[in-house]
């Protein structure tokens, strides 16, 4: 009887750190939830709410792919050997938050969509970034590119970053939504 329950609590052990382990997140869905959502926001992408947000949502939708496509580039673009460790209260912050606060930053040029925004463009820059989120994981770990307010950031900081950032904007586009 001892044999039999022993063995039945084991099972139930190896299966529950089976269950456990296989739903940790993995490096190789990183951002699949969020890039998904974005497909899903597609068919809302001209919904505007000017009480939460002076743009539509498809402008949010844009921006967000060309942020994490353009840290894909420039990380892979980047000299490891150039990174250096250095303290930002700023990128701190929002970084043990999770947040970054409405309307205080410009987005630089780079990352600005145009002002006739396709879907097909989108959908495109949809699929670049789950390319490119993949790829990001061969890279080295001091690859890096420099952000306006936060700094240089590495690549560990770089995908923090992107979730933040992208979660932002999926946060707005629910406003906009009121979902």
């Amino acid at each position: 009887m001892k044999i039999r329950i022993t063995s039945t609590l084991i099972l139930c052990l190896i299966i529950i750190g089976t269950v456990s382990v296989a739903s940790l997140p993995s490096k190789n869905n990183f951002m699949t939830s969020e890039l998904n959502r974005i497909e899903q926001y597609l068919i809302h992408r001209d919904s505007l709410n000017k009480e939460v947000s002076k743009v539509a949502v498809g402008w949010h939708l844009d921006h967000s792919l060309k942020v994490i496509n353009g840290i894909c580039d420039s990380l892979r673009a980047s000299n490891p050997e150039t990174y250096k460790r250095k303290f930002n209260i700023a990128r701190a912050f929002s970084f043990t938050f999770g947040f970054i606060p409405r309307g205080r930053a410009q987005s630089p040029k780079s990352v600005l969509p145009p002002d006739a925004i396709k879907t097909a463009d989108i959908v495109s820059q949809l699929a670049m970034a789950r390319d490119k989120l993949v790829t990001l994981e061969t890279l080295d770990n001091k690859s890096n590119f420099k952000h306006p307010v936060f700094d240089q950031l590495n690549k560990k900081q770089a995908r923090r970053f992107i979730e933040i950032h992208t979660r932002h904007h999926l946060k707005i586009v629910q406003d906009i939504l009121k979902e």
